[in-house]
C-alpha cells in the first residue's frame, strides 16, 4: 500500500511536466533588421497581393496598383512599425487574458522523518519502517469571483488593445495623407511658381530692352530683376519642400525614401474638394466620434477594466479557501488526512490599500474618457470653423482670380489691335500669376482643414468608404503573399 501510494503521487507530480513548454530563443540582429528594412519597396509582391485582396480582386492578372491615398494607406498599414507594435500589444493582451483564466496549481508538502519510537519499550508493527512519510498537496480555491473578475479584466483591456490597433490604422492613414496633401501643395505651389518665373523673366528682359534705348529707367529694371531674384528663391525652397515632403511620405508608409524613387503617384483626392457634410460640428457625424471613435472605445474598455479589477480588490478583501488531503506513513500506520484551511484572513487589513487604489485608478480611467471627449470636441470645433473660413477664402480668391483673369484678357485683346505694348500685357499675365498663388494659399488651408476634419471626425473624406482597415493578426497581413508564393 506504501508502494502504491508513493508511486502514484510520482506519477502526480512527473507527467504534468511532460506538457511544460520550453524556451526558443529568437535573437536579433540589428544589421540583418536594419538591410530588411532599408531593401523594402512597394513593388514587393506580396504587398501587391495584400492590397489586391484587401480591395477585392487578388487576381494574377490585376495589373499594379495605382499609387493613390487609398493604396498607399494599405501599403502603410502592411509595412508601418505603428501596426506591428499595436499587433504585438494586442497579443500580449489577449495572452493577458489566458492567464487571468488560470485557477492556481495545487502545491506539494512532503515530510520525511528518520528515527525511532520515543518510547524504548514502544511496539512497532512487524515489517514496518522506522519513518514517517507525509505528502500533502494544497488546493487553493479562489472565492468570491476573483477568477471571473481577473478574467473580465484581462479580457476588457484585450478589446481595448484592439481598439487601439484600430487607432494605430487610423494614425497610419492620418500620416500618409498628410505626407501625400504636402506633396501636392508643392507640386502645385511649383507649377504655379514656375509660370510666374516665367513671366518675370520675360518682363526683365522686356525692360532690359527698353531701358537699352532708354525707354525704361534703371529703378524699373533694378526692381524687376529683384521680383526676378524673389520668386527664384521661392522656386527653390518649394524643391526643398517637394523633397522633403517625398521623404516624409516614405517615412508614413514605413519604407526607405529610394522606395519612392520612379513612382508615380495620383494625387487627384486633392484637386477637387470633397463634399463634406453640412455641420459637421453638430450634426450626426459628431456624435457618431463622440462615441464610436477607435480611441473613445479604446478608453471605454480601459475604464471597464478598471472597474473589472475594482471589483477584484474588493473580492480579495475575502479569504481563499485551502483543501489540502494528505496521507501520512508513522511507523507502518496508514494515516489519510483532509485539511481545511482560509488564505489570509482579513484581520490585520481588510485590503483597504488595493481597493483605494483601484477607486483611483476608474476616476482616473473615468476622467481620461471625458477628457477625450472634450479634446475631440474642440477637434472638431476648430477643425470645422477652419474649414468654413477657408471655404470662404476660397470663393473670395475665385473672385478676384476671375476679375483679374477678366482684365488681363482686356490687356490681351487691346494687345492684338495694338493699343498697348508688351510689357503691359506680361504686367497684367503677372498679376493674375500674383493672384492664383493667394489664391491657392486659402485653397491649401480648406484641404487641411479637411484633413484636420478627417481626423476629428475619423471619418475618410477624401477617399469615402475606404476605412483603414487593420487586420486583427500580424500573420494575416502577410499569409496574401505567402499562400500565392
Amino acid at each position: 500500500m506504501r508502494c502504491l501510494c508513493l508511486l502514484l503521487l510520482t506519477a502526480w507530480f512527473v507527467i504534468p511536466l511532460t506538457g511544460c513548454a520550453s524556451y526558443t530563443p529568437v535573437p536579433i540582429s540589428p544589421a540583418a533588421s536594419a538591410q530588411s528594412l532599408d531593401s523594402r519597396t512597394l513593388d514587393n509582391s506580396r504587398l501587391q497581393k495584400f492590397i489586391a485582396a484587401e480591395l477585392g480582386g487578388a487576381s494574377k492578372e490585376d495589373p499594379p496598383p495605382t499609387w493613390d491615398l487609398s493604396t498607399l494607406t494599405l501599403a502603410a498599414i502592411y509595412y508601418h512599425p505603428d501596426i506591428a507594435i499595436a499587433h504585438a500589444k494586442l497579443a500580449s493582451a489577449e495572452a493577458g487574458v489566458i492567464t487571468a483564466r488560470q485557477r492556481p496549481n495545487p502545491s506539494l508538502t512532503l515530510t520525511n522523518v528518520f528515527g525511532q519510537a520515543a518510547v524504548a519499550a514502544a511496539a512497532t508493527p512487524a515489517g514496518a519502517a522506522t519513518i514517517t512519510v507525509g505528502p500533502m498537496i494544497d488546493f487553493l480555491i479562489e472565492t468570491f469571483g476573483k477568477r471571473e473578475d481577473r478574467t473580465a479584466q484581462a479580457r476588457y483591456l484585450a478589446d481595448a488593445a484592439r481598439w487601439d490597433l484600430s487607432t494605430a490604422g487610423w494614425q497610419v492613414r492620418a500620416r500618409v495623407r498628410t505626407a501625400l496633401l504636402d506633396l501636392w501643395v508643392a507640386q502645385k505651389r511649383l507649377a504655379l511658381t514656375h509660370q510666374q518665373l516665367n513671366l518675370q523673366e520675360e518682363l526683365v528682359t522686356l525692360l532690359e530692352q527698353r531701358f537699352a534705348v532708354g525707354e525704361a529707367s534703371s529703378v524699373d529694371v533694378m526692381l524687376a530683376r529683384v521680383a526676378r531674384a524673389q520668386i527664384t528663391l521661392s522656386l527653390r525652397n518649394l524643391e526643398q519642400t517637394q523633397a522633403t515632403a517625398r521623404v516624409q511620405l516614405a517615412t508614413a508608409l514605413g519604407v526607405p525614401a529610394h522606395a519612392l524613387d520612379g513612382l508615380v503617384l495620383s494625387l487627384g483626392a486633392f484637386d477637387y474638394p470633397p463634399p463634406v457634410p453640412s455641420h459637421p460640428d453638430t450634426g450626426k457625424l459628431r456624435r457618431e466620434a463622440l462615441t464610436m471613435r477607435t480611441d473613445v472605445q479604446a478608453d471605454l474598455q480601459d475604464y471597464e477594466a478598471a472597474q473589472s479589477a475594482l471589483q477584484l480588490q474588493v473580492a480579495n478583501q475575502y479569504p481563499n479557501i485551502t483543501l489540502s488531503p494528505g496521507y501520512n506513513y508513522d511507523f507502518g500506520v496508514n494515516k489519510y488526512i483532509l485539511g481545511l484551511g482560509a488564505d489570509q484572513l482579513p484581520i490585520l487589513n481588510q485590503n483597504q490599500g488595493p481597493i483605494a487604489e483601484a477607486l483611483a485608478n476608474r476616476q482616473q480611467a473615468a476622467a481620461n474618457f471625458t477628457g477625450l471627449q472634450a479634446q475631440i470636441i474642440g477637434a472638431i470645433d476648430e477643425a470645422a470653423a477652419a474649414y468654413r473660413t477657408a471655404t470662404r477664402s476660397v470663393a473670395t480668391g475665385d473672385a478676384l482670380l476671375a476679375d483679374e483673369q477678366n482684365h488681363e484678357k482686356q490687356i490681351a485683346s487691346q494687345f492684338r489691335v495694338g493699343q498697348v505694348d508688351r510689357v503691359t500685357l506680361v504686367t497684367a499675365e503677372l498679376e493674375v500669376a500674383a493672384t492664383a498663388l493667394s489664391r491657392f494659399d486659402a485653397v491649401e488651408r480648406q484641404r487641411q482643414a479637411i484633413g484636420a476634419l478627417e481626423d476629428a471626425l475619423q471619418q475618410p473624406l477624401f477617399d469615402p468608404g475606404h476605412w483603414p482597415t487593420v487586420p486583427s493578426e500580424q500573420n494575416a497581413i502577410l499569409s496574401h503573399g505567402e499562400s500565392s508564393s
